[in-house]
């Protein structure tokens, strides 16, 4: 099969970049697939083609004329608000129907789907919606709110966010400056006011004046200069907190050696997400089986914690508190937490398993004229 795919793409910084890559990996291992990717200026590798800005007004008529060249099976787009312009990424909807009057067939995945929608993402996803051959959403609430506030459709697929079968990096802690029997309570990821970092940051004087080991260790980052003030802020925090000496801050851009090391050195990765749809960061937890603690107000984190036992939910600071006392202290427990998640991976959201999810909601809406058939590279 011959598959399209519009994305941004590595070494982008970015959630959906970052899922693109393993999708398409994986779905060049499956049935000799060909894939090609018509990425925003910044992507690199293997058949990518950077071809548009977010902004550009002419975003639909570029991206169509490069994808078509490469006459697709199928087109599939990566969809987040922000990949496709301003105005809630309103240049995403002269180029999906660019591809229905063309009568290529098309996939959509919707990575930020919401419990309610504003108007404007409403009016997005119903053209959307309503325009693809097939929608892809992570999880089952997703589907449900679509249904619910979008209208009775019946081409919504549920496809959970793949992750990778892979093993913790040997001597992590030694490798980030951390003692092997200090304990690690790691805050990564992207800053933004929705993460709630700060609040780990606040209590976490609390838990190392009842687990003498602890120490936190923050990597993360603002993507270019957005949140600027939420970060400058979040390190005032980190700078005068009086246990400043068991804070350990790392920089750097964080290629994915280097993110798996970081993340391997954790005992515990604290979620206090206030929004969100899913999280890629909880896709690399699972992957290394890093127990989790999460606040209920992201219902994608709250039910896959309940679902894999990966972690608990804290309800408020002092659960926070409590619950990431009981993950450092009790190795047993930890244990128990991590060996959940890794079976959950291999069982269930494995990116091989994701690819062939995916292979399955493109035979769904294409029609070989040549029968059955393979692409070849020689």
């Amino acid at each position: 099969m011959r598959i399209g795919i519009i994305s941004t793409y590595p070494p982008i910084e970015c959630g959906i970049a970052t899922y693109t890559g393993y999708l398409v990996d994986a779905l060049r291992l499956i049935e000799n697939n060909e894939v090609c990717v018509v990425s925003q200026f910044g992507g690199e590798g293997k058949r990518v083609y950077p071809a548009f800005h977010a902004d550009d007004p002419d975003l639909a008529d570029k991206v169509f004329r490069m994808m078509t060249q490469f006459t697709p099976d199928v087109v599939h787009i990566q969809h987040e608000y922000g990949l496709f312009g301003k105005s809630k990424g309103v240049n995403v909807i002269p180029l999906v129907y660019k591809f229905k009057l063309a009568g290529i067939p098309l996939v959509i995945t919707l990575h930020s789907v919401y419990e309610s929608f504003s108007r404007e993402e409403r009016i997005i996803l119903d053209a959307l919606i309503r325009t693809a051959d097939a929608v892809i959403v992570h999880e089952f609430y997703q589907k449900e709110a679509l249904l619910e506030q979008i209208g009775s459709v019946g081409n919504i697929r549920v496809i959970p966010h793949g992750a990778r079968e892979i093993e913790s990096v040997p001597g992590a802690k030694e490798r980030i400056g951390v003692k092997e029997e200090e304990k690690v309570i790691l805050l990564c990821g992207y800053f933004r006011p929705t993460k709630g970092l700060e609040r780990i940051v606040r209590v976490f004087p609390l838990i190392a004046a009842r687990v003498k080991e602890a120490v936190l260790v923050i990597a993360g980052k603002t993507r270019q200069q957005e949140y600027s003030e939420y970060r400058d802020e979040f390190f005032r925090q980190v700078d005068t907190s009086p246990v400043l000496d068991k804070i350990k801050v790392l920089r750097g851009q964080f290629p994915q050696k280097t993110f798996d090391t970081i993340l391997s050195a954790a005992d515990v990765v604290p979620m206090p997400y206030r929004r969100g749809s899913q999280s890629g960061i909880l896709a690399h937890c699972l992957a290394l089986g890093r127990p989790v603690v999460v606040s209920p107000e992201v219902r994608a984190l709250r039910e896959m914690v309940i679902r894999v036992k990966c972690g608990l939910i804290a309800q408020d600071d002092d659960e926070f508190v409590e619950h990431i006392v009981k993950i450092l202290s009790d190795d047993e427990f930890r244990g128990e937490l991590s060996g959940n998640a890794r079976n959950y991976v291999k069982n269930n959201i494995a990116w091989r398993i994701t690819a062939e999810k995916t292979l399955e909601v493109y035979h769904e809406v294409i029609v070989d004229p040549y029968g059955k058939t393979k692409y070849i590279e020689l």
